[in-house]
């Protein structure tokens, strides 16, 4: 569960275990996504107003990141016009996800056609159906409607919340939290990414529910809006506040060496790394995967390989011990 960027890097590392028939690899794995989408700015933002569709940019990059690298039609949804009135700014995939939606009346009905075109490995469905915007109280007590407006305030954030407040989800989305191993939060932006899938009405209950192993993937980097001075227990803090403790079991957390280089300029947009505050996640009942998961060239960003390792190991350890406690029954 996420959006942005982070969750399409996770998804591209998966993507060669979701495929038969891979060398050395023993059997596929199932991915799920869940992606938020509150996304109101660029190309998603213009198309949500204009078409009063659901925005297409994470769902996207989500569809990019479990096709094939070379496939002709991933790098054709990825495409982005860079000239023509109307059309500058646009990506092709984004245009192709909003009429399908017209044609068919249904964004995930869309999003499905999608999944089929692109032949993905996995499924991936939108966190809700409904046209639903992010609001934000901030700790002055102000309230912000909209996630680019969230993003760029400088008042820290006290909760978040959609409007309006009784967004359903999918019922395919509660049924693959309930059959899931392993249910993931993140890597993406934690108030605009990761939080607003909890906030879709019966999916915190769905996570409760569920026996799976419930990880949230720490971000590197604080993000300027959102979580200047938070650490790794700050992280989680707010994940339950939105929603339960038990939503969050394990954390994955980085503990490769940063570029010193790359820190001095991330440090001038006031962004340092999120520290792992092990003391404190241990004092929270929290069981930690620690490695090094860090991908860094021009940005600081998780190694999709490295962090889809984890992910599948912590999948694999969650699977045996579930049919350990059935079989013990």
């Amino acid at each position: 569960m996420g959006g942005g960027t982070g969750l399409a890097a996770l998804l591209r590392g998966l993507r060669s275990y979701a495929v038969a028939g891979e060398p050395g690899q023993a059997a596929t794995v199932a991915v799920t996504a869940v992606v938020t989408v509150t996304d109101d700015g660029g190309s998603s933002g213009r198309l949500r107003r204009e078409f009063d569709v659901l925005p297409p940019g994470d769902i996207r990059n989500c569809l990019v990141a479990l096709s094939e690298d070379e496939a002709l039609m991933a790098r054709l949804f990825q495409y982005r016009f860079s000239a023509g009135r109307g059309l500058k700014g646009h990506s092709f995939g984004n245009l192709f996800l909003t009429a399908l939606t017209n044609i068919t009346g249904d964004f995930a009905q869309a999003v499905r056609v999608s999944s089929e075109v692109l032949a993905i490995a996995g499924r991936i469905f939108p966190s809700t159906a409904a046209n639903v915007s992010l609001g934000a109280e901030l700790e002055d007590g102000t309230r912000v409607l909209g996630e680019t407006k969230i993003s760029k305030s400088r008042v820290p954030i006290r909760r978040v919340f959609l409007v309006p407040d009784e967004a359903p989800p999918l019922v395919e989305t509660l049924e693959a939290i309930a059959a899931a191993d392993l249910i993931t939060l993140g890597p993406g932006s934690l108030y605009t990414s990761v939080i607003p899938n909890l906030l879709v009405k019966g999916v915190t209950d769905a996570i409760l529910r569920s026996p799976a192993t419930k990880a949230y993937v720490v971000n590197l980097m604080w993000q300027p809006g959102e979580t200047i001075g938070y650490t790794a227990a700050d992280h989680v803090e707010a994940i339950r506040r939105h929603s339960a403790p038990g939503v969050v079991d394990t954390v994955i957390v980085n503990t490769g060496r940063f570029e010193p280089a790359l820190l001095r300029r991330y440090a001038r947009q006031r962004a340092r790394p999120v520290e792992a505050d092990f003391t404190r996640l241990r004092q929270m009942g929290l069981r930690i995967v620690a490695g090094d998961f860090l991908e860094q060239a021009e940005k600081i960003r998780h190694c999709p390989q490295a962090l889809a390792q984890a992910v599948v190991e912590l999948a694999g350890r969650a699977r045996r011990l579930r049919r350990q406690r059935l079989a013990a029954r």
